[in-house]
């Protein structure tokens, strides 16, 4: 994706976990055994219930943005050719107005092309907070997969989305 040297040798076994159903293109989140709760991102125990005991479940990749940043002054070198990019916190769909009305399972990714490319300023530009989006996964080094948000060309999409106010 972008020519950078990626490991995740180090990762804790839950991280390691998570990104194994990754490589294999599968969505898959711990469940709470306990309260039956999913979590993301993963971690040793439940932040409800403190349960050490999960199961992985598969999860429909599916969601409307709830929050995201527009990236115009990349940090990492390997991302400047391809600023402005948007990194985006989804909703899903799967577990919404729980474990209160006010929350929801939340998970981060790049805006991407449905191919997991990360998405031209043109795409960048029609995505705001409420726009319909689809997990995709982008292959981005050996056995390592990344899952990315791309708009969901298949889903009644919002009339408008809020967007930041641009100067």
């Amino acid at each position: 994706m972008t020519g950078m040297s990626l490991s995740i040798d180090d990762l804790d076994k839950e991280n390691l976990s998570y990104f194994a159903h990754c490589a294999r293109h599968e969505f898959h989140l711990q469940k709470c055994d306990d309260c039956a709760l999913l979590r993301y991102p993963p971690t040793t125990g439940c932040p409800w219930c403190a349960s050490p005991r999960a199961t992985w479940t598969a999860v429909e990749g599916k969601g409307e943005v709830h929050s995201y940043e527009e990236v115009h002054h990349a940090i990492q070198p390997a991302f400047k050719a391809h600023t402005p990019y948007m990194v985006v916190l989804v909703d899903l769909d799967t577990q919404k107005g729980h474990p209160s009305e006010h929350e929801a399972l939340r998970v981060v990714g790049n805006l991407t092309t449905a191919d997991g490319v990360l998405a031209p300023a043109d795409m960048v530009r029609q995505v705001g907070i409420g726009t319909r989006v689809r997990l995709v996964f982008a292959d981005v080094a050996d056995g390592l997969s990344l899952p990315q948000w791309t708009v969901d060309t298949a889903a009644m999409q919002p009339a408008a989305v809020w967007r930041y106010p641009v100067e």
